[in-house]
């Protein structure tokens, strides 16, 4: 069955970038000129995912309004002649059908996911982490559904990272199979213990998922931190010999903390073609005079 959904847990807090985010959703912080939550959508939507589906808490208005039109804005735009402007601001407008449903108690990312099972029913999905930016160029999420397509279950991103940033990540387990880049996870450990980690593969934010797991969600305790981990959901899966891991060594964006943040701004812009050679060339200007 083809994956059409793509859900998107957006419920934090985002207290990590405090005060930045005290009236402003993280999601909605700018990386470079576009929020980064719009480039999490913008890779749903290149993988033929048009159907997505925000799992939300309060004072997330804001990232609703993004994705809706602005007339006023547009209107604005539109007399002054601003064609490249209004082109940006209304590349959001129509980009998948977008869905809202409320997490209301934020009680873990696997809680986000279940509150979603209403809207996927019977279907595989995908979940996309904002705090994870895939380069365009690199698409993983295309590959993860031709896994599932072929060998059923559900499909998790694997990349391999230090042993001593391991313990940042849930942890995979897994064995080789016949085709390279794709294993068989065996076991899941949320956040293990660097010394006591089973590998150095990390589950990075995206996922391709098999209805199964509502139901495996349900009966999930409360795990590390008091929440309901989707990562202990997904250790019973694996289990039972349902779950897979595509091997990712592509380029990766990590907005989950304030220094990863600033490193993905700095990265994507240095790519873009009107600000990469201005940003090159003052650079070394700037780390010269110690800023």
């Amino acid at each position: 069955m083809r994956v059409t959904t793509a859900v998107i847990p957006a419920a934090g807090l985002g207290t990590r970038f405090l005060p930045a985010t005290k009236a402003t959703p993280k999601e909605m912080l700018p990386v470079v000129d576009k929020p980064a939550i719009q480039y999490v959508v913008e890779e749903a939507v290149a993988a033929g995912l048009d159907d997505v589906l925000f799992v939300t808490g309060r004072s997330k208005r804001p990232l609703e309004d993004h994705f809706d039109r602005n007339l006023e804005l547009e209107a604005a735009l539109s007399a002054k002649g601003d064609t490249d402007r209004l082109a940006s601001v209304t590349a959001s407008n129509d980009l998948a059908r977008i869905h809202y449903v409320r997490q209301g108690d934020a009680l873990g990312l696997g809680h986000a996911v279940l509150m979603a099972e209403r809207h996927v029913g019977g279907e595989p999905f995908a979940v996309l982490l904002g705090d994870d930016l895939i380069d365009p160029r690199d698409a993983i999420l295309p590959l993860m559904m031709d896994v599932r397509e072929r060998v059923g279950g559900s499909v998790l991103c694997l990349m391999e990272v230090p042993r001593d940033q391991i313990s940042l990540y849930g942890c995979a387990a897994v064995e080789a199979t016949e085709t390279k880049g794709v294993v068989r996870v065996i076991d899941l450990v949320e956040k293990p213990d660097a010394n006591e980690a089973p590998s150095t593969l990390a589950v990075i934010g995206r996922y391709v998922l098999d209805p199964a797991i509502f139901e495996v969600l349900k009966r999930t305790p409360p795990g590390r931190g008091g929440e309901i981990q989707l990562t202990d959901a997904l250790r019973d899966l694996a289990h039972a010999g349902s779950v897979t891991g595509v091997i990712f060594d592509g380029r990766r964006y990590d907005t989950g903390d304030r220094l990863s943040y600033l490193q993905a701004v700095i990265r994507l812009a240095l790519e873009r073609d009107d600000l990469g050679p201005a940003l090159r060339a003052w650079l070394p200007s700037a780390l010269s005079e110690g800023i």
